[in-house]
């Protein structure tokens, strides 16, 4: 399930309903992003993240569609915020349910790794001295581009050498 909404959701509740009922999986991993009240220095007093709709959720379809081709996914739940947002408050969750907990860590790490660099959001940051828009990070970049190298049979990695798509 993907959704790309304003409102605030509840992390618990989204967890509990993603995975209560499920007794066909092994492991449940999860990524919960939230707004920081600091970015290095800077105190953070709101974000404002922007979108463009339908091309948002069709990026979003294809990420997690590459995380399946890549691992023995049973089921996903990504949600992610856009509007303005205060310090606290989640920003996006990422949960992968697997019948194995390799495979569900790596998936989740690679959905919000490629969700971070990929996915057409727009980030604004409302600080004392006023509003800025940052830029993509390096470390974001480094951690996607993980992904893009070959998988070794040491590591004992399930992902793919080569991803479907660009």
């Amino acid at each position: 399930m993907i959704r790309v909404q304003r409102e605030p959701f509840d992390p618990g509740g989204e967890l509990s309903r993603f995975a209560s009922a499920r007794t066909d999986i092994g492991g449940v991993a999860v990524f919960l992003g939230r707004v920081r009240a600091q970015s290095g220095e800077v105190p953070i007093l709101a974000i404002t993240l922007e979108h463009y709709p339908g091309m948002t959720e069709r990026k979003l379809a294809e990420i997690e569609a590459e995380a399946r081709r890549r691992w023995p996914v049973e089921d996903t739940l990504i949600i992610h915020r856009y509007g303005r947002m205060l310090p606290g408050e989640p920003i996006v969750m990422v949960a992968v349910a697997s019948a194995h907990r390799q495979a569900a860590f790596e998936a989740c790490q690679f959905l919000i790794d490629w969700l971070k660099t990929r996915a057409p959001f727009w980030k604004c940051e409302e600080t004392p001295a006023g509003e800025r828009w940052v830029e993509a990070r390096e470390s974001d970049e480094r951690a996607a581009a993980r992904w893009e190298a070959p998988a070794t049979a040491e590591a004992g990695s399930l992902r793919p050498a080569q991803p479907s798509f660009s």
